[in-house]
């Protein structure tokens, strides 16, 4: 599934409007797609149409016109940027005697391509698995007949129906293999919670920039690149936040328009890290003419997998691209942070990411004067050891008062080591 040639491939773009679909999709777009599959667009072939024909998806005077641009420009294969069925593709093949490949092929092409750990690579397998099943005919009509020769005369299998068997075993097996992945992330991921250890997981339309950021964020290596999907594996780094203590980061896939139902359900086991973490960050290209439409498309995706009521901080990123914007936190009527601008290249804006992150975080933090006797030197002990105190004063009648600041959770933790209740602890207002 993996094996490429190393020769760059000569594409015609075939992108039609039809005037019943309101939701088309973006020609330039799908150009990025086709750079990023490594394939040179070398011609476009663009028109208008009610509604796809049955049979070719185009009318016969357009599937005229992308033959002569193949012949015209020597191309090897023909894209469409839509969604056609097994028998279209058959059909357009015959008809222009040229390889064809909709819009799910080219991303999944690209998935094969990006894919680079064992997870990520039985993820794409099982997706394009799953595409081709529909398609094992293209190629094999002379393999309808059954197999002839010594010893498999008579009744048997025909070899399609003998791919299509070993189709479903290996698509079998790698749903096995898929599911002790996904319960190895969930001991992972119940590991967490048990230690309390929230998680932020970066999501966003392809190249919103969220490698580059969590690159930044984390000090990591990992792959990012100014192209579509650069990042297809998941990726947790641990981070210390103050006041929070340790967090783990989540780098995820990238949502695009229309992204293929098979590729969101073969990348369950990764998305999973999202519909489980603690908070998104949910990475935007503010440069980006398609900006609205592309946060549109992110949140129906969050939508799908069931991520939609995760509490949600959008950052802005790529604001060096604008002229004079200096970052800022945006926050909502309540004071909540809502939005941050930053620029992931330069740097721009990551303390009030961190910020707006903490304060995000930390709405179960505790900041209290706690009023301790000299018979409570456990849990200033206790507090001490824990780092949470800010300031201790004395009073004159041997008293102390402690500012502490520390997660809801640790503060009941300390107080039950201390052997003591909450209502035990006298609270002084400041």
């Amino acid at each position: 599934m993996f094996e490429r040639p190393d020769v760059g491939e000569r594409a015609i773009i075939v992108h039609i409007d039809f005037s019943a679909y309101y939701d088309v999709e973006d020609l330039d777009e799908f150009r990025e797609l086709t750079w990023s599959a490594g394939v040179e667009p070398v011609g476009v072939v663009t028109g208008t149409r009610k509604q796809p024909s049955s049979r070719l998806f185009v009318g016969t005077g357009k599937l005229e016109e992308i033959r002569d641009a193949v012949s015209a420009n020597n191309a090897d294969i023909v894209l469409f940027n839509h969604s056609l069925s097994p028998s279209q593709e058959r059909n357009i093949e015959r008809e222009i005697q040229c390889r064809v490949l909709d819009r799910t092929g080219v991303i999944l092409d690209i998935f094969a391509q990006r894919a680079r750990t064992h997870e990520g690579k039985l993820q794409v397998e099982l997706a394009q698995l799953e595409h081709m099943s529909t398609r094992l005919i293209r190629g094999w009509t002379h393999l309808e007949r059954q197999k002839g020769g010594i010893g498999l005369r008579g009744p048997g299998e025909t070899q399609l129906e003998t791919d299509r068997r070993l189709l479903r075993e290996r698509i079998k097996s790698i749903h096995k293999r898929l599911e002790k992945v996904r319960r190895q992330r969930n001991q992972g991921r119940r590991a967490r919670t048990r230690a309390d250890i929230p998680t932020v997981s970066l999501v966003g339309y392809t190249n919103a920039g969220k490698s580059t950021l969590f690159n930044r964020l984390t000090t990591s290596t990992v792959y990012a690149a100014d192209q579509l999907f650069a990042t297809l594996d998941p990726t947790l780094r641990r981070l210390e936040l103050p006041d929070i203590g340790p967090v783990v980061m989540a780098d995820t896939v990238g949502f695009i328009r229309h992204l293929p139902h098979k590729l969101v359900e073969a990348f369950r086991a990764t998305l999973e890290e999202t519909t489980q973490a603690s908070i998104l960050l949910h990475i935007v290209d503010c440069h980006d003419d398609r900006r609205d439409d592309n946060i549109e498309q992110v949140e129906n995706v969050l939508a799908e997998i069931g991520a939609d009521e995760i509490p949600m901080l959008q950052v802005f990123n790529k604001i060096d691209l604008l002229e004079n914007f200096s970052p800022r936190i945006e926050r909502n009527e309540e004071g909540v942070p809502v939005r941050v601008w930053v620029s992931a290249v330069s740097g721009q804006g990551m303390q009030e990411l961190f910020d707006a992150l903490v304060e995000r975080l930390a709405e179960d933090v505790v900041h209290h004067f706690v009023r301790l006797g000299p018979v409570d030197g456990k849990l200033r002990a206790l507090l001490h050891e824990a780092g949470s105190v800010i300031e201790e004063t004395h009073r004159d009648n041997g008293d102390s008062v402690l500012e502490v600041r520390l997660q809801q959770r640790d503060w009941l933790q300390l107080l039950s080591r201390a052997d003591m209740k909450e209502h035990d602890v006298m609270l002084e207002q400041m």
